[in-house]
């Protein structure tokens, strides 16, 4: 059974100025800004809100997570799979305080969230009431904008700005906390739309010269290469990169939220960059004369050591947001815009070119790497089940076309290194703040943000016991999501880790699990336990063909690293293979 959405038609619904209660404006300005779906938690300190959720349910549809941190992420897993802000609601004290690693999470990853939590009467705020948290002052640094809101006749007009710049330029997450006073208070409704703030400017005119700078740049270049990140996504300029990739004849990288925005087979995209990405990207960055940085920010493991990155080519950044150009990577030309924008206006200026010899420079290392890790881990002879496998053989048995959502860990890298896709917002995982624990209940929003494709969610026996409790979600609202954990009985990258660099020292690493299936089986949930490799594609293929939530357990080797990988701290071209 799938979850039917109350509003499907994402139309807004007309405004009538009539009175009511500061709940219901809560849930009428929601509705009128096409939410459809809410994920929370509910409490003392908004019970009026449910109240009105309870009140407008044919037209709304509200998720409860069985944990805060897991409707965060179920609301980041919406907003991710289908374009529009995820929308999450808690209580005031824990339950605010709950949702802070989901906040963090959006922050880092620029996914649009509106948060919505309840908090004590305004004559009882800075009294120690009980579950009374000071959450505006908690989620100052980690939310685009925040609010606290014990002004009734403010509710619509906030919310309308929270919408407004939570989607707007470089999307994030807004905060907004409303006194339970409020929310019974009476309040004359109409609705309003924000489309304009005073200072804030989330799509800056375009600068013709930078485009031609820029262009000019990229056409007398010998060795250009193209990095580009999430920022393609979220603008919607799939179709312009790979116009610029083709025309200029570029390879392109991608960052690991950048996977999707360019086809995995297209003929030149070079994989992955960064601490685990492929050999030849990493390694060329440091030969390219014109890097091209498109919507990515220069993290730190993108670049390794700051002091060895790129410091040969000219870098041109691309970015709507300013305060990225130089913050870690001196550009010569930056390019400040929508990357949609952006890519359309140098398309004018750029000339068509080849650069083959260039490429094959790429197709030398990538032969070296797949001969070192790839035929080895996706074709090993003997020994248990590989992660790289599995991801692999779910990729080809859906085409390319699933949503893959995956937690944090090896199996992250796994997945990110061996999947292949066809489709955009293809990839959802926690990039920035690497989140154990993101992966299930992002792929519950996953599936409802995007309720025709397949999602598949790849997570570690470590990672999965952090939010297995949304097992409950899955149960009461028959969302489809297909669960692997791929369990080596360790806490994986960190073992990884002690294996390298600490004299396999495995301190706390090794870990028990319970037995998955009865955990499955408690929630009405489909399993299967795989150990052998002769079974793997037939699971698999059961898997994929259920039409219910289905968990897989895969057994896989308990000791295997993730390679290739560039240490902390050391230059992208000290790229281990082994």
């Amino acid at each position: 059974m799938e979850v039917v959405s109350k509003n499907k038609s994402n139309k807004a619904i007309k405004p009538t100025a009539i009175k009511m209660s500061g709940a219901d404006a809560v849930i009428r300005s929601l509705i009128d800004h096409g939410v459809d779906y809410i994920f929370g938690y509910p409490g003392g300190a908004n019970m009026p809100i449910y109240d009105s959720v309870y009140n407008m349910s044919d037209e709304i549809t509200h998720v409860l997570a069985r944990h805060e941190q897991g409707a965060i992420h179920a609301a980041e897993g919406y907003a991710r799979s289908s374009g529009r802000v995820g929308v999450v609601f808690a209580t005031s004290g824990p339950g605010a305080t709950n949702l802070i690693t989901g906040i963090a999470d959006a922050h880092l990853d620029s996914t649009p969230l509106v948060c919505i939590t309840g908090q004590v009467n305004a004559n009882l705020l800075g009294s120690d009431a009980f579950q009374e948290t000071d959450v505006t002052g908690i989620t100052s640094p980690i939310t685009k904008w925040n609010y606290q809101l014990t002004k009734k006749e403010e509710i619509v007009e906030v919310i309308a700005k929270a919408f407004y710049i939570a989607s707007t330029g470089r999307p994030g997450p807004v905060l907004i906390d409303i006194s339970k006073d409020i929310q019974f208070e009476e309040i004359e409704y109409e609705l309003k739309k924000h489309e304009y703030i005073r200072s804030y400017v989330p799509y800056p005119k375009l600068n013709i010269e930078e485009l031609k700078e820029a262009a000019e740049l990229i056409n007398s270049a010998k060795k250009p290469m193209i990095i580009f990140g999430q920022g393609v996504i979220l603008s919607g300029a799939e179709k312009q990169l790979k116009e610029l990739v083709e025309k200029a004849d570029i390879p392109a990288a991608n960052t690991l939220l950048g996977i999707s925005a360019l086809d995995t087979d297209h003929p030149n995209a070079v994989g992955m960059v960064g601490m685990h990405g492929n050999y030849a990207p990493n390694v060329l960055t440091n030969s390219c004369d014109v890097l091209i940085a498109i919507g990515m920010r220069f993290d730190d493991r993108i670049t390794g050591d700051l002091n060895q990155y790129a410091k040969q080519a000219k870098v041109i950044h691309f970015d709507i947001d300013k305060s990225e150009f130089h913050k870690n990577v001196k550009a010569e030309v930056t390019v400040l815009g929508d990357a949609k924008a952006t890519l359309t206006n140098v398309l004018d200026y750029i000339e068509k070119n080849n650069h083959s010899d260039w490429k094959a420079e790429f197709d030398k290392l990538e032969a070296i790497e797949k001969e070192e890790i790839w035929d080895k881990i996706l074709k090993p002879s003997e020994g248990k089940i590989t992660m790289a496998e599995v991801v692999r053989d779910v990729s080809k048995m859906t085409d390319g076309e699933a949503v893959v959502v995956t937690d944090v860990g090896q199996h992250q890298m796994f997945a990110s290194r061996y999947s292949l896709f066809k489709q955009t917002k293809s990839f959802i995982s926690s990039g920035g703040l690497g989140t154990m624990g993101f992966g299930l209940p992002a792929a519950i929003g996953a599936k409802l943000g995007a309720p025709n494709r397949e999602v598949v969610s790849f997570s570690g026996d470590g990672g999965f016991q952090m939010t297995m409790q949304e097992f409950g979600t899955i149960m009461e609202y028959g969302v489809t999501v297909k669960q692997v954990v791929l369990n080596n009985g360790y806490l994986g990258m960190v073992r990884q880790w002690q294996d390298l660099f600490f004299d396999k020292r495995y301190a706390s690493t090794p870990m028990m699990s319970p037995e998955f299936g009865k955990i499955a089986e408690a929630y009405g949930i489909e399993y299967k336990k795989v150990e052998k490799r002769e079974d793997l594609q037939a699971a698999l293929q059961e898997m994929l063909d259920c039409d219910k939530s289905y968990l897989l357990e895969v057994a896989v080797q308990e000791e295997l690293n993730v390679f290739p990988m560039v240490p902390g701290g050391a230059a992208v071209t000290e790229v281990r293979l082994k």
